[in-house]
């Protein structure tokens, strides 16, 4: 049967940026070694911007807003090894806009590497301007630069942190009527998506698209982010409602039920877990792909054990979506100096 598609999306502005479609892949060897449904991986890791990753997607309908709206300047927000800041640095390099990090140091690890190698090396590379704060220095930090880009004469566009508002989670709206074309070409039936969640635009669009096209497909999130899975689950309902009220003719319910999976964050954001470091060397040695230990090592350790638990449907294969983020391995490089997990 073939796959609906969304006619309504392609009439808003999107700045190409990304490289597509992604490969969606079989991971023959690492299906066979886990057992259980197959599982295929759907590549945004290579989206081709900066290395690649799920913003690229979020970023050409951001910048595509901040284009129309005269912007020359460009501000966004993230930890100091932000995979997303990375992104919107080398676009701004690639459209000729200024670019402003606001790097908080969220995170407590306590690595020389962490703060000068992986993203951040990257910023510097594309001519980002980066202001590294404590978090509670985020705000003030954010309003002092304002007014200086008032006073130079600058129109600046702000970005969320991860890109994630109802204008960044098209990127995935988009994305998700891509890999429902991809399925239906190779005959592979669409029962799960695993992916990793943060700032909650990835699995807000993917479940609004699958609504959207008439898929019944499971899409489950594993929170990397959040102390509480609610904050996250409100976070994505919260950009699912905003997408409803601005694409009506989506006909999608805004209350639509939302899986945060929380068991797999680990000490806490930005921190490796065993879990993650474990499911990293797996994905190297069995398929020649590289996970990261922020983001998507720890999802697909959710993956990995939630079918060895029994919770995935035999029946139907599972897609994990690769969001990205190995260029911040060599900042953690100290995490996998211990041997590897057996």
């Amino acid at each position: 049967m073939s796959t609906p598609d969304l006619p309504w999306l392609a009439s808003i502005g999107r700045q190409t940026l990304a490289i597509e479609p992604t490969p969606l892949q079989k991971m023959e060897r690492l299906s066979a070694e886990i057992g259980g449904p197959e599982i295929w991986i759907k590549r945004d890791d290579c989206t081709g911007l900066a290395t690649g990753g799920n913003k690229t997607r979020k970023l050409e309908y951001l910048l595509a807003d901040a284009l129309t709206r005269g912007a020359d300047t460009i501000i966004t927000y993230g930890a100091v090894q932000s995979n997303h800041a990375r992104q919107t640095a080398a676009a701004c390099a690639q459209l000729g806009l200024n670019c402003h990090l606001l790097l908080s140091r969220r995170v407590n690890w306590p690595h020389p590497s962490y703060l000068n190698q992986g993203n951040v090396l990257l910023d510097r590379l594309f001519g980002a301007q980066l202001h590294v704060c404590d978090l509670g220095q985020v705000d003030g930090t954010r309003d002092a630069l304002l007014e200086q880009l008032k006073q130079e004469g600058r129109s600046a566009y702000e970005i969320p942190a991860g890109g994630s508002n109802p204008i960044g989670a098209l990127g995935y709206v988009r994305c998700m009527a891509e890999l429902a074309r991809q399925a239906d070409a190779l005959g592979v039936q669409l029962g799960q998506i695993v992916h990793a969640s943060a700032s909650a635009g990835t699995q807000s669009g993917l479940v609004f698209g699958a609504n959207a096209l008439g898929l019944e497909t499971h899409i489950m999130g594993v929170n990397v982010f959040h102390p509480s899975p609610e904050t996250l689950r409100n976070r994505v309902q919260h950009i699912i409602r905003g997408l409803c009220e601005r694409h009506p003719q989506a006909g999608v319910n805004a209350e639509v039920p939302i899986d945060i999976n929380h068991a797999y964050l680990g000490e806490a954001y930005g921190i490796p877990s065993a879990e993650g470091l474990a499911a990293i060397h797996l994905a190297a040695r069995m398929e020649g792909i590289l996970l990261d230990p922020v983001y998507s090592g720890k999802a697909f350790a959710a993956l990995i054990d939630q079918v060895n638990l029994g919770n995935f449907n035999e029946h139907s294969a599972i897609v994990f979506i690769h969001t990205g983020g190995h260029a911040s391995l060599g900042a953690y490089a100290d995490a996998f100096a211990d041997p590897e997990p057996a």
